[in-house]
């Protein structure tokens, strides 16, 4: 039987505890018991846990014997920020597909409202990864930067580092992935796509562009489908 995952909110030994709104979750609609057991993700690993002790404040739980599971890709995106519904809708799946960091991105076409309200709407996107990665059974929610504008983000990121463009009629994503060595990075433009100042920014900073297709994708798409393409490639 595969028991439910939980992400630790504090770990000290073999102890480990949930807080907040997934103690009130185990205690309130799981009806959780003292000697049932679930699977805690712990500083990257996972073990079987055994509740020692509920409440809708703390649940705790005495850790045993490590759960084999697998590892995260080491992959990351660079998502330009869009329409707050869509862009979470994408940051679920994100998580749901195993990436190991989310860095929301202000670029030329990223709406001024949009990138005004952002820096608020993090803690509510860290909040949806958590959620999402132990409704998939994610070893770990994804690292959710907050928002920077491009020309920082694109500084500080190293390693093998691809951008989706429309404009790239050659290179195709599933090509570019196979000639790179992890860990990945993965860049998606707004709504109307990177203008072309921003696509030669990337290539003067040493990005790959790769083609998703003909047909013009949405972000949140477009950021699930290279997404998906990439995590096979992968495996």
């Amino acid at each position: 039987m595969t028991r439910r995952r939980w992400i630790a909110d504090r770990v000290q030994g073999d102890r480990a505890w949930l807080t907040g709104s997934n103690a009130d979750h185990l205690a309130r609609v799981l009806r959780a018991k003292p000697g049932q057991q679930f699977e805690v993700a712990v500083e990257g690993s996972v073990r079987v846990g055994t509740i020692v002790s509920v409440s809708p404040d703390q649940v705790e739980f005495q850790l045993g014997e490590a759960v084999q599971h697998s590892p995260l890709p080491e992959l990351s995106i660079v998502l330009s920020i869009f329409k707050f519904d869509r862009l979470e809708w994408a940051l679920e799946k994100l998580t749901e597909l195993g990436v190991a960091r989310i860095i929301p991105v202000i670029s030329r076409r990223t709406e001024q409202h949009l990138a005004q309200a952002a820096e608020k709407r993090v803690q509510r996107w860290r909040k949806l990864a958590v959620e999402a990665a132990q409704q998939s059974r994610c070893l770990a929610p994804p690292e959710i930067a907050a928002p920077v504008r491009l020309k920082n983000a694109l500084q500080t990121i190293t390693g093998c580092r691809i951008v989706l463009s429309e404009q790239e009629t050659s290179v195709h994503l599933k090509s570019a992935v196979k000639e790179c060595t992890p860990p990945i990075i993965l860049a998606f433009g707004p709504e109307g796509g990177w203008t072309p100042e921003e696509i030669q920014l990337f290539n003067d900073n040493g990005w790959i562009s790769a083609s998703l297709g003909s047909t013009i994708l949405r972000a949140e798409t477009a950021a699930i489908a290279a997404v998906a393409i990439t995590v096979t490639e992968l495996s």
